[in-house]
């Protein structure tokens, strides 16, 4: 046990009085009050103050473990989510490009189904006429009427058929050139 003299108790018990300070810890138990009452008395108080203390820090501690065990698994699924999320996104951006991959060859089906439909109007277009005249050109000539313009005009009018389709099939291989992907 620890002995304390006189004035040392006394200088404690004032502490206690002015500033509300009193000793705490394990140490309380092993000072020896020799019989004084009032300094037993101020044992007795530092001890209770001391257990009080010690709970408050104790349910402060439960407390932040607590909020520390909530953080922690707030961030566990924090970081799920984000996993979550960047397969998510890679997903998208997958079918992204698998939705681009198709659209481009409904395009270029769509273009080359037009180019095809195009062609074949011009053609019919071209052998129509040709076949029109050839027929307004034989039917002159087997009346025996003059074809001197007739003649003429089927000639210019063949030539510009014939230029017209060029024409038409060199735009379309053209822009059939141009809409290709190059890569």
């Amino acid at each position: 046990m620890i002995k304390l003299d006189d004035n040392t108790k006394k200088q404690l018990i004032d502490v206690a009085k002015n500033n509300q300070l009193y000793l705490e810890g394990n140490v309380i138990k092993l000072i020896d009050s020799e019989g004084d009452k009032e300094f037993e008395k101020y044992l007795k108080t530092s001890t209770e103050i001391d257990k009080t203390n010690r709970k408050k820090r104790l349910e402060v501690t439960k407390q932040i473990q607590q909020q520390n065990k909530q953080l922690i698994s707030a961030q566990e699924q924090n970081e799920n989510l984000m996993v979550e999320l960047r397969q998510a996104l890679e997903s998208t951006e997958n079918a992204k490009e698998m939705i681009e991959q198709d659209l481009d060859i409904l395009q270029k089906k769509t273009q080359t189904e037009l180019i095809g439909t195009i062609v074949k109007i011009a053609l019919w277009v071209i052998i129509g006429v040709g076949v029109i005249t050839s027929g307004l050109y034989l039917t002159v000539l087997i009346m025996g009427i003059d074809s001197k313009i007739i003649e003429s005009t089927w000639s210019n009018l063949f030539g510009i058929l014939l230029t017209n389709s060029f024409s038409i099939i060199g735009t379309i291989m053209g822009v059939k050139y141009v809409t290709e992907n190059k890569n």
